[in-house]
This record gives C-alpha cells, sequence and structure tokens, in this order.
C-alpha cells in the first residue's frame, strides 16, 4: 500500500511544471524543521506541509484569516480550516474547510497533492480562475465544495475520473461555461450536484439517471436547453430537482412521477410545453411544486388533493386553462398558493377557506367570476386562514357588490389586491380593521362612495392605489396618519374638495390625484416632502399659484400640474428641483417669462408649458438641454425661436399659437426676423409710412367697390381667399406640372368627393406634396371642399395633416376647378399598415410594432381631443377611419380628410344631422342613423373602432360579423381572458422593436406583458365604442390612460399612472 501511494503521488508531480517544483523546494528550505509534538514528519507528510503553504501563496487573505499558516512553529494540522487523521502513524491533510473567510485569488494546482483529502471545502469567498484539473487526482475526496466564488472556465472533466467515493460536489454561484461533462456517472456515490447559478450551456447529460444515490439536483439559473431526460426518472432517492431558469423545451417526461421521494420538484422560468404529467399529481412527498412561467396548458386536474404534504405552489404564467378544483381544499399544510396569470375561469372555490396555513393567495389575472353573494362567498370562508398575509385576485372577471366581509379577513393579512375587475359598491368602514395592513390596490373598479377615513387607522401601510374608480367625497385626512405611506394613488375618480395639507406628514414617493374634481390651492406642505419623486396633480381645478417652496422637492423626478386654472408667474424657486425630468404645468393660466431659473433644470427631458399666458422670448439655455419633448404652444412668446438643441427637430417641439415669434427653422414656416438696419432708418420709414397711408386709402376704396360688385359672390370664394391669404398662391398650371397631368401613375388615393396625386414642387420648404382635386360632378363635392378649407385654415396641431394651400379656378377648358394641396407623408395611410398586400415591393412585409401602434393610438386621440376643445369653436371630424389617418417618416400619426368636418355650436349647422352625413359604414356612430345631431362623441365612437381595428385587424364591415356580431361585440366578449385569440396575428408581442417574440425561449414574460397592455387597449376602444354616446369616454381621458398603458407596458421609472 505504501508503495502505491507513492507511486499515486509520482504521477501527479510529473505533471506539474518544473517551476513548482522549484517553488516547492524554496519553501521546504525556509519551513525549517520546527519542533513539535508531532514525530519527525515523512515524505508524504511533508508533501502535506508544502502544499498548503504553495495553496496560500496565490491567495490574499485581507482579513488576516490565515494568520496561524504564517506561525512557523506551529504543525501545520494546527492551522485554520485544517483538518488532519494519523495515516502510517503520521498526520495527514483529510479536511481542508476555509469557507466564508474573503479569500481572494487562484486555486493553486498544489491541492492535487494533498493525497488523503477527503473534504474540500472553500465556499463562500471571492476566488476566481478555473479549477485545476490536477485536482482530479483527489481520488479520496468526499466533498467538494467551491460554491458562491467567482470561478470561471469549463469544469475539468478530470474531476470525474477518479471520483468513486465523491459524495457531495458543488460549484454552485460562480461563472462556470461550458458544457455538462458526460462522465459523471463514475461517480457511483453521488448525493448531490450543485451546478446552480452559473452559465452552463448544452443539454442535461442523460448518464445522471445512473447514480443511484443522488438525493438532490440543483442546476437552476444557467443556459441550458433542450428537453429533460427521462433517464431522470430512474433516480429512486431523488428528494430534490431543480432545473428552473433555463431555456429548456418540451414536455415534463412522465417518468418525473416515478419519483416517490420527491419532496422539491422546480422547473420554473423556462419554455415547457404540454400537459402536467398525470403522475406528478400522486408524489404524495411533494412539499414544492415550482412550474411557473413556461408554456404548460391543460386543467389543474382534481388529483391536486392527492398532495397532502404541499406546502408551496407555483404554477402563475402559464396558459393553464379550466377552473380551480374544489379538492385543492385538502392541501392543509399549504402556505403559499400562486395561480396567476393563466386562463382560469369559474369561480374561486369556498374550499380554499380550509387552508388555515395559507400565507400568501395570487389568484391575479386570469379569467375568474363573481357575480353575486353566492359567488363572493369564497371571501367569506377566507377569513378562516388568520395567517393569510397576501390576497390578490386581481385582474379578473370579478364583478357585483365588494362584500362588507373583506374587512374580516386575517388581521395579519398585509397586502391586498383586487384590482383591474369590475367590482361595484364601496369600500367599507371596517377595511380599518385590517391593522396590519402594508399594500392595499383597489385601482379600476366601478367602486362608488368615500374613501373611509379608517384607511388612516393601519400604521404600517405603505401603498394605497384606489385609481380608476368613482369615488366621490373629500380625501381623508386621517391618510396623513399613515407614517410609513410611500404611493398614493386616487387618480380618475370624482373627488372634491381641497388636497389635505396633513399629506405633507407622509414620507410619499409617489402622489398622483390627476383627473378628479379637487379645488383650492396646492398646500405647501405637499412641497415639504423630501422623498418625493413623482407629483401629479393635473386635470383637477385647482386655483391660486405655485409656491416658491416647490423648489423644495430636490428629489423629485416628475412634476404635472397641468390642465388646472392656476395662476401668476412661474416660480423661479422651481430650480431647486435639482432632478427634475418632466415638468408639464400646461393649460393653466401663467403669465409673465419663462423665468431665467429654468435654465438649472440641466437634467430636464420634457417641458411642457404650453396653454397658458406666458410671455416674453424663448430662453436660448432651452436649446442646451437635453430634452425629448418641448411644448410652447398657445401662449403671448415673441421674439426669435432659437435653432440649436432640440429647436433643430421640428418633430420634438411645438410652438404653434405664438404670434409674435418669428425666425426658427425652415419647417415652422415663421416670418423672418427684422433686422437693425431696417428699423434704424427713420428716413426709411418715414417714406415707407406714407407711401404705405397712400397705397392702404386706394386698397380701401378698391376693396369697397369690390365687396359693392361682388356681395353676391359665394361663400365658398370667402373660405379659399381665406386660405390663399394665409398660403401660397397655386394655379391649375402649377398643379397639372406638378403632377405629371395627374398622371395615373401619382395616384396615391380615391375618395367619395375626389382623388389624391402625389406633387413634385420646386418650393423650398416643401418639395412633394398631395393634391386632393374634387370631382365637382359628385354631389356634396363643393361643401366637401368648403368644410375642409374652414376646418383646416385655423387649425395648427403636430397630428393633424398640414394644408399648404388651396386651387379654386378654371382649368384649361374652362371647368371649374378645385383643389387642396396638403404636405406629403411619404409612409401612407394606417389602412395600408393594418390590412397591407403579402409583401411590398422591396419584397419584406410591412407590420406595425405594438410601440408604434399605441404610439399612433395616442397620437389620433391627440388630434380629437385638440378638434373636440382646443380650438374656439369645436370641430367633429366625422369621418374618421384608419384611411384618414396618414403617416410621416417617423411614423408620426396626421389625421386628414376634414370633407365631412362640422362646427359644434354653429347657428349654421345645428340642424345638421346624419341624413346629410353619412361618414363610413362601420365607423359612423349609430345615433347618427337615427337622425341625431353630429357631435363629439360621435368621433369617439369612431376612435374606438378604429382603436380595435388596430389591434385585430379586424374591420368593423368584416363578412364574419353577421347575425348581431360587430366588431365591438367580437372584443367585448373576448376580454379578458380570450384577448390573445383576437389579436392581430401579424402582430409581435415583443414590444416597440419589433422581435418575434412569440418563438423567443425568454420571452414569455414580455408577451404576457404584451398581451395584458393590448387587453387594456380594447378595453379602452370598447368603452369608446359603447352604442349610448353618453357611456362613452371622452378624449382627454382617453388619452391619459393610453399614456398609463403605454408606461406600464415600457416599464417606466417614472409613473404617470
Amino acid at each position: 500500500m505504501e508503495q502505491t501511494r507513492h507511486e499515486c503521488f509520482r504521477s501527479a508531480w510529473v505533471l506539474w511544471p518544473s517551476s513548482f517544483m522549484l517553488l516547492l523546494l524554496m519553501l521546504s528550505s525556509s519551513a525549517g524543521s520546527s519542533a513539535s509534538q508531532f514525530a519527525t514528519p515523512t515524505a508524504e507528510s511533508t508533501t502535506d506541509r508544502l502544499s498548503l503553504r504553495s495553496f496560500k501563496t496565490l491567495l490574499s487573505d485581507p482579513s488576516g484569516a490565515l494568520t496561524s499558516w504564517d506561525n512557523a512553529s506551529l504543525h501545520f494540522c494546527r492551522w485554520r480550516g485544517v483538518t488532519c487523521r494519523t495515516h502510517g502513524g503520521e498526520p495527514r491533510v483529510t479536511g481542508l474547510n476555509l469557507e466564508s473567510l474573503q479569500l481572494e485569488g487562484k486555486l493553486s494546482p498544489s491541492l492535487a497533492n494533498l493525497t488523503l483529502l477527503r473534504r474540500l471545502c472553500l465556499g463562500s469567498n471571492s476566488l476566481e480562475g478555473s479549477i485545476p484539473q490536477e485536482l482530479g487526482f483527489l481520488s479520496h475526496l468526499r466533498t467538494l465544495n467551491l460554491s458562491n466564488n467567482q470561478l470561471g472556465g469549463m469544469i475539468p472533466n478530470s474531476l470525474f475520473q477518479n471520483c468513486s467515493r465523491l459524495q457531495i460536489f458543488s460549484l454552485s454561484h460562480n461563472n462556470m461555461n461550458g458544457t455538462i461533462p458526460r462522465n459523471l456517472s463514475n461517480c457511483s456515490e453521488l448525493q448531490v450536484i450543485g451546478l446552480d447559478q452559473n452559465k452552463l450551456r448544452g443539454d442535461i447529460p442523460t448518464d445522471l439517471g445512473s447514480l443511484p444515490k443522488l438525493r438532490e439536483l440543483v442546476m437552476w439559473n444557467n443556459l441550458l436547453q433542450g428537453g429533460i431526460p427521462p433517464e431522470i426518472g430512474n433516480l429512486a432517492s431523488l428528494t430534490g430537482l431543480y432545473l428552473g431558469g433555463n431555456q429548456l423545451t418540451g414536455a415534463i417526461p412522465a417518468a418525473v412521477g416515478n419519483l416517490s421521494s420527491l419532496a422539491h420538484l422546480d422547473l420554473s422560468n423556462s419554455t415547457l410545453v404540454g400537459d402536467i404529467p398525470a403522475a406528478i399529481w400522486n408524489l404524495t412527498s411533494l412539499r414544492q411544486l415550482v412550474l411557473w412561467s413556461n408554456k404548460l396548458t391543460g386543467a389543474i386536474p382534481s388529483d391536486i388533493g392527492n398532495l397532502v404534504s404541499l406546502t408551496t405552489l407555483f404554477l402563475h404564467y402559464n396558459q393553464l386553462t379550466g377552473t380551480i378544483p374544489s379538492e385543492i381544499g385538502n392541501l392543509v399544510n399549504l402556505t403559499v398558493c400562486v395561480l396567476g396569470g393563466n386562463h382560469l375561469v369559474g369561480t374561486i372555490p369556498r374550499s380554499l377557506g380550509s387552508l388555515h396555513s395559507l400565507d400568501a393567495l395570487i389568484l391575479g389575472s386570469n379569467g375568474l367570476q363573481a357575480r353575486d353573494a353566492a359567488e363572493w362567498s369564497f371571501l367569506d370562508s377566507l377569513a378562516n386562514c388568520t395567517h393569510l398575509r397576501i390576497l390578490d385576485i386581481s385582474k379578473n372577471d370579478l364583478s357585483g357588490m365588494l362584500p362588507k366581509s373583506i374587512a374580516n379577513l386575517s388581521r395579519s393579512l398585509e397586502e391586498l389586491d383586487i384590482g383591474g375587475n369590475q367590482i361595484a359598491g364601496s369600500i367599507a368602514e371596517e377595511i380599518g380593521n385590517l391593522i396590519s395592513l402594508t399594500k392595499i390596490t383597489m385601482w379600476y373598479n366601478l367602486l362608488g362612495g368615500a374613501i373611509p377615513a379608517t384607511l388612516g387607522r393601519p400604521s404600517g401601510l405603505g401603498r394605497v392605489n384606489l385609481g380608476g374608480n368613482h369615488l366621490v367625497g373629500e380625501i381623508p385626512a386621517t391618510l396623513g396618519n399613515l407614517t410609513r405611506l410611500n404611493i398614493l394613488v386616487l387618480a380618475t375618480n370624482e373627488l372634491h374638495g381641497s388636497i389635505p395639507p396633513s399629506l405633507g406628514k407622509c414620507p410619499l414617493n409617489i402622489l398622483n390625484l390627476d383627473s378628479n374634481r379637487l379645488n383650492g390651492t396646492v398646500p405647501v406642505q405637499i412641497f415639504d416632502i423630501p422623498s418625493l419623486t413623482k407629483l401629479n396633480i393635473s386635470r383637477n381645478l385647482l386655483t391660486g399659484v405655485l409656491p416658491s417652496e416647490i423648489g423644495n422637492l430636490r428629489n423629485t423626478q416628475s412634476i404635472d400640474a397641468s390642465d388646472n386654472r392656476l395662476s401668476g408667474r412661474l416660480p423661479s424657486g422651481i430650480a431647486g428641483c435639482q432632478v427634475l425630468e418632466i415638468l408639464c404645468i400646461g393649460g393653466n393660466y401663467f403669465q409673465g417669462p419663462i423665468p431665467s431659473s429654468f435654465s438649472q433644470l440641466k437634467g430636464l427631458r420634457v417641458l411642457d408649458i404650453s396653454s397658458n399666458d406666458l410671455s416674453g422670448h424663448i430662453p436660448d439655455f432651452l436649446g442646451s438641454f437635453n430634452m425629448t419633448y418641448l411644448n410652447l404652444s398657445y401662449n403671448d412668446l415673441d421674439g426669435e425661436v432659437p435653432k440649436d438643441g432640440i429647436f433643430a427637430n421640428a418633430s420634438a417641439f411645438s410652438v404653434v399659437g405664438n404670434r409674435k415669434l418669428c425666425g426658427g427653422i425652415p419647417e415652422l414656416r415663421l416670418p423672418s426676423c427684422p433686422s437693425e438696419e431696417k428699423s434704424s432708418s427713420a428716413k426709411l420709414i418715414a417714406i415707407v409710412s406714407v407711401v404705405g397711408g397712400i397705397l392702404c386709402v386706394t386698397f380701401l376704396i378698391s376693396v369697397l367697390v369690390a365687396c359693392y360688385r361682388l356681395r353676391k359672390s359665394s361663400r365658398l370664394s370667402s373660405v379659399t381667399s381665406r386660405i390663399e391669404e394665409q398660403h401660397r398662391r397655386v394655379s391649375f398650371a402649377e398643379l397639372l406640372r406638378a403632377t405629371n397631368e395627374f398622371s395615373p401613375a401619382n395616384l396615391i388615393g380615391k375618395g367619395s368627393f375626389g382623388s389624391s396625386y402625389r406633387g413634385i414642387m420646386d418650393w423650398e420648404d416643401h418639395k412633394e406634396v398631395a393634391v386632393k382635386v374634387l370631382n365637382l360632378q359628385q354631389t356634396g363635392a363643393v361643401r366637401s371642399f368648403m368644410a375642409e378649407c374652414e376646418a383646416l385654415r385655423n387649425v395648427r396641431h403636430r397630428n393633424l395633416v398640414k394644408i399648404l394651400t388651396s386651387c379654386s379656378g378654371v382649368d384649361f377648358g374652362g371647368n371649374d376647378f378645385k383643389a387642396l394641396v396638403f404636405e406629403f407623408l411619404p409612409s401612407g395611410s394606417l389602412d395600408e399598415w393594418l390590412h397591407p398586400p403579402e409583401r411590398d415591393e422591396r419584397g419584406s412585409s410591412r407590420v406595425l410594432s405594438l410601440g408604434q401602434r399605441l404610439n399612433i393610438s395616442i397620437d389620433v386621440a391627440s388630434a380629437l381631443d385638440y378638434l373636440h376643445r382646443h380650438v374656439p369653436t369645436p370641430i367633429v371630424h366625422c369621418d374618421l377611419k384608419p384611411s384618414n389617418v396618414l403617416l410621416d417618416d417617423d411614423m408620426v400619426a396626421h389625421v386628414g380628410d376634414f370633407g365631412l368636418a362640422r362646427f359644434v355650436g354653429k347657428s349654421s349647422q345645428r340642424s345638421t344631422n346624419s341624413v346629410t352625413l353619412k361618414g363610413s359604414i362601420g365607423y359612423a356612430a349609430p345615433e347618427y342613423g337615427m337622425g341625431h345631431k353630429v357631435s363629439v362623441q360621435g368621433d369617439v365612437y369612431s376612435y374606438g373602432m378604429l382603436l380595435l381595428e388596430m389591434f385585430t385587424a379586424k374591420r368593423p364591415t368584416d363578412d364574419g360579423f353577421k347575425e348581431g356580431l360587430n366588431l365591438h361585440r367580437y372584443v367585448e366578449r373576448a376580454l379578458p381572458k380570450h384577448v390573445v385569440e383576437i389579436i392581430d396575428p401579424n402582430l409581435s408581442l415583443g414590444g416597440g422593436e419589433g422581435e418575434a417574440c412569440r418563438s423567443s425561449p425568454s420571452a414569455n414574460e414580455s408577451s404576457m406583458r404584451a398581451v395584458e397592455c393590448i387587453a387594456s387597449v380594447l378595453r379602452v376602444g370598447v368603452s369608446c365604442s359603447k352604442g349610448s354616446p353618453k357611456e362613452r369616454m371622452q378624449m382627454e381621458d382617453v388619452i391619459r390612460e393610453l399614456h398609463d398603458i403605454k408606461d406600464a407596458f415600457l416599464g417606466s421609472t417614472l409613473l404617470r399612472a
């Protein structure tokens, strides 16, 4: 035996480089022969000591944990972490345990010279580099634990060549890459394999199935691919199987059901498909079943009641269908039950109340129902779950009245989420009895009544979201008692009264009170909350000034106080908001100049101060900011528009409605600013004044004569002349030449009253134009021309098609000729994108991404809101449909074709009804067919149908809509649980970048978010297209909700909701 041991040592030694041998000799000479109680060391004992010393030379020991190793008088068997046993009369190293000592450095091959080593435990340090192949010579090794380090490279195959005694092998939480070695079957004594939290690739070796003593197989969070090998079903001793967080595909092998000793099964966060094998429901030893975030289908069977030992059930984010079986109540040991994000339907079983140990019940994002008291009785039964801390039944199909028994839930309840349903009723006063609450969310339901003052009772309440309901009354001042409240969302309700100053005592991060009827001034206490990062008080009736104390919000990133009745000057103290990124205070009555102190807001990305009464110049410093959006429109600003920074991008800023501005980039088409030389010549001014006076008198006399002679001329001439006065003049000959004699090759569209052509002009600011030529033989064409001229001559908005000029005259044959000239939008109409041919001329298909559709939806809504609310006389478009929405190079939407537009409120239009305004079939509001007057709610209906078409690719006139079924009912029936079945099949669910995420193994969660986003948009479309005009949404609410949906989908760090 002694001879064999020496041979083993020599065979290992010849693998080492000569420099390493020299190092050992140097260490030997420096160590000396220390006196100790141990006998004179043999060659083997000396080698152990030198190997340990060599191992230490590659380490850094910042905490001094290995100080004892430097004591020359101390035998190496007494060094920290070293365990020895007597072998052949001499002490030999059999264990090295240096876990959690903050050691740094690399592993030395000299460890392979500890030939009798049984335990090598170096976990939870900061070791790096690769694992030496020489460790494969440690044939006595029973435990190898190198977990929780920074080791990299591939796992050496040599580790499994002499591993007949190896029982525990762990490289967890490192940076190992490559594949898992295929010779693990040599290690027949293996009981634990830990390879989790690495970067291992390839498939799972099938020879793992030949390890009869294996108890735990831990490989979660790697990059493993392929299927789960059925051979795993041979591991009769297995108690823990952890393969989650990989890229595994295929079905779960039925052989997993053979693992009768299995207590922990984690196959989560992969792309496994198919039904859960029936045999798994018979594993009575199972305590944890973790299968979340896959693509598993089928129903949860009643056999789930067999898993009597189960404590944890994670089946969320799959595609499970059917109902929740009542037998789930047999799982008396269950503490966590998470079934959210599936397609479960039916009622919530009362048997859940039998789970007395239940800690968390999460059933959100399904299609579960509750209509009446009987179906809501599950809530009564949950009162028996006295340990319940988390209850989430959000985003289901729950309706009816909210039972007051919700206040009878466990006093231990910390999180309650019932948002995203259709629950009516009121919030019971007794809700304050849930004294352990830290989070309560009831957003987007139909709840009415007042917010109970008792909600200020749970001292640990940190998050309250009651937005999107019909709550009335005042905000309770008792909410100011919540000393841990960091998120308060009460947006989109019908709350009135003032904002309680007591909220200033709460450590709020987010305060969102937008879209209510709050009045009075903004309390200064709100501006003294140092933790506030987002403040939204927009769309209320707030008055007074913004106090200088607003500058105290030094950590606030977003402030939205738009659409109120605030007045006074913009507070210069706002410069104290050092991290402010978004400032929206448009739609108020602010006056005076833009303060110079705004120049200190270096991080500003979005600034909207539109629709106020601001005056003075546009500060140059705004051009130095790295902004993405700037809105200065509809104020009284004057002077030159800067050209630097954001002012160089016409699509990123707006200055419309400021009549005194000049200069700027050519796209603005503003007048040139007067030069100093002209203004300095008094003589020239005097001459011009005299001559001008004479010309004015002459012109005035001429006008009077002309008016007398032409007083019976048509209203059409008046309208077109106003268009021509505001814009350049153009003749029939110019248009004929620009369109190549109205060549069919230049035809870009046909409508009810004419055709549109692409034209080439020699104008400096517009080389390409769209020419709409009216077919005057068509009844109503002249009226359409007049309507479009009248509607477009005084409106300007980034989402409306810009009219450049008009032409009203005769052609070369003496026939009447009328045309409108618009800017040319090269990306075509929305209709062409939603219903494209198979391929375009370049051979590629044109498909709008989800992000683009969201942006277009907001663009069109913004255009309608402008027409309905922000012009002197509201304009109703009357013919909104995808073919009348045009897209520019940046895919920004512009609403066009105002041939049927009407002014609401003008006496000449009050009798106009749908008899003369047929609109387009499928998009026209149903009340128009019954002779009702034109209204903005008719446009809302058309918008709703357009929105539904955008995300389903179904036209309202689709052949499939028969026997009372229409697009509105088609979508309404699919909400919420069958949305994925009606989504445009060409729509990628990966967001704005257009990736094909349906097939990407890692995109399951992203796709789920996309489907939720689309479902939310479709709800808006359904609300807009209701049969009764009174039930339809307002466009301002549509815009707000679509922004909220978009922000939620993109995961914005600055919430807008």
